[in-house]
């Protein structure tokens, strides 16, 4: 069945690209699962927030999560490289991605269901505290514990396909656990030997303090951003510390 999953998602956005048109908005996607039960989850009350959601919160009989990381076009990353404002292909792709993460948990949930399984969806965005500006639900952060990345420096997850794109995750009462055995492999090139620490320097809020992450600073620019593209819907983004990277697109610290 777990292929079934796999191509429902690949599927997905594969369909929802050749709907939209060239150049493609997305590439070819990611996808993992991990158990319920996995020691990861209670950590994030410490990590994230103390309101945290465990698996079970989501879904009362949950057994596993399933991941998938959704990597942007070349053109969608490239195009958001220069100024200060975010890229109206950058805020487009958040807008359009959003609703193809949707979409995937429809397939997805619509599967489980004809299967026998049910299915326990947590929106693409928006679920933080707006005072606090934590997550009651880090898609990154259970991508993590899922074994499809590791953190960078600017705290994005790098995955084999970079960290220019957008994570989702479901709750399944299904028993699966694809999370892979090298969970803690580092791909930041900063942390495994101390050089790049590009995405820091390219923060345009100024974010990246000495000691620590200001998410306020952040989140105004962001904020900022959905005003001045405000005619396309709603795209509180910015996107300026993840592209222009090694870990843009790829991973950089796999051979070749």
């Amino acid at each position: 069945m777990w292929e079934e999953i796999e191509r429902t998602i690949r599927d997905t956005v594969e369909s929802s690209d050749e709907a939209i048109g060239s150049p493609p908005i997305w590439r070819s996607p990611l996808v993992k699962a991990v158990s319920a039960g996995n020691p990861g989850f209670p950590d994030l009350k410490r990590l994230v927030s103390k309101n945290h959601l465990l698996p079970t919160d989501v879904l009362e009989d949950a057994k596993s999560v399933i991941c998938f990381f959704v990597p942007f076009g070349e053109k969608v990353v490239t195009g958001n490289s220069g100024g200060e404002r975010a890229s109206r292909g950058w805020a487009q792709a958040y807008i359009l991605t959003n609703e193809l993460i949707s979409r995937i948990g429809d397939a997805v949930g619509t599967l489980m269901h004809d299967r026998g399984f049910e299915v326990g969806k947590i929106p693409a965005t928006h679920n933080f505290d707006e005072v606090e500006l934590v997550s009651d639900w880090s898609h990154r952060h259970v991508a993590h514990i899922a074994g499809l990345g590791s953190f960078g420096l600017n705290n994005m997850l790098i995955t084999d396909r970079g960290c220019c794109g957008r994570l989702g995750s479901l709750v399944t009462n299904r028993e699966f656990d694809r999370s892979p055995v090298d969970v803690g492999r580092e791909r930041c090139l900063f942390r495994k030997n101390g050089t790049c620490g590009i995405c820091r320097r390219k923060c345009i809020a100024g974010a990246y303090e000495e000691v620590g992450f200001n998410r306020k600073k952040c989140y105004e620019i962001c904020l900022e951003n959905a005003a001045y593209h405000a005619d396309i819907g709603y795209a509180d983004v910015c996107g300026k510390c993840v592209v222009g990277l090694p870990c843009s697109s790829r991973d950089p610290s796999a051979p070749g």
